[in-house]
């Protein structure tokens, strides 16, 4: 048996109809502060469940900082599933500013966080990425010199360009990422037109995309198609936690 629980699983034990991305168990958050530099801070949220075996160090997007819902929902689902996280905020979220750091420091921050996590949780296998932004420093960062201990990246949401500016100048770097990258994405992010994304995957020798069907940049999915955005969460839970124990295993994705 996986050593991770799916939504579906989840739903069973519990035997209720209530949001499978979200468990019962979920881990409760613990406020940590996270040391950038000689002089800077930044705070963390680390949610580790006692049965864990992995840790996703994640990060979030531009507009919006670590307690974003999805954010919430992402982490606590995890939690549920035995994958602990460890959520941080950007200097610039810190400060309640709009603009994002300069790659430097937010690559800085990024760093700062792994090391934290793989120092207050040893035993777990490290795992990288987050929301759009986030998810773009982190593999930048991964480019320039790889994350310490970290097998994998895991983006939800890559933001290939700017909506209306289809490009792949934003996937130069990702050539240098040398472990497994996950790519979670919507078929209707305005941030990844999906012929470019599919392109550059084909591309990347150890990446896997999963797509979600109507799902936009923030997963969420029209009323028309007669689903929940919290069941494209569940599926986009199931398929991380099940990518991270093929990693684990040993498999190439």
């Amino acid at each position: 048996m996986a050593w991770f629980m799916t939504g579906s699983e989840f739903a069973k034990r519990s035997g209720g109809p209530q949001d499978s991305s979200v468990s019962m168990s979920a881990a409760v958050p613990e406020p940590i502060p996270i040391a950038v530099n000689g002089t800077q801070r930044v705070s963390g949220l680390l949610q580790a469940p006692p049965e864990a075996r992995a840790c996703y160090v994640l990060s979030h997007g531009a507009g919006a900082g670590m307690t974003h819902p999805f954010m919430s929902a992402i982490a606590d689902g995890l939690s549920g599933r035995h994958v602990a996280t460890l959520r941080y905020q950007f200097p610039y979220m810190e400060r309640g500013a709009k603009r994002p750091d300069a790659p430097e420091l937010a690559h800085a921050t990024v760093r700062a966080a792994v090391i934290d996590a793989s120092r207050r949780l040893p035993e777990l296998a490290l795992f990288a990425g987050g929301k759009s932004f986030g998810g773009r420093m982190t593999s930048q960062a991964q480019a320039v010199s790889p994350l310490p201990g970290v097998r994998g990246l895991v983006f939800l949401g890559f933001p290939l360009h700017p909506p209306g500016k289809p490009s792949i100048e934003r996937a130069g770097h990702l050539s240098e990422v040398k472990i497994p990258m996950l790519f979670l994405q919507g078929t209707r992010d305005e941030f990844a037109e999906l012929h470019l994304l599919e392109a550059v995957c084909k591309q990347l020798e150890r990446a896997t995309l999963k797509l979600f069907e109507d799902a936009d940049h923030s997963f969420h999915v029209p009323a028309r198609t007669g689903r929940k955005d919290s069941e494209i969460r569940a599926e986009l839970l199931d398929a991380l936690t099940s990518w991270i124990g093929r990693i684990m295993a040993g498999e190439p994705r």
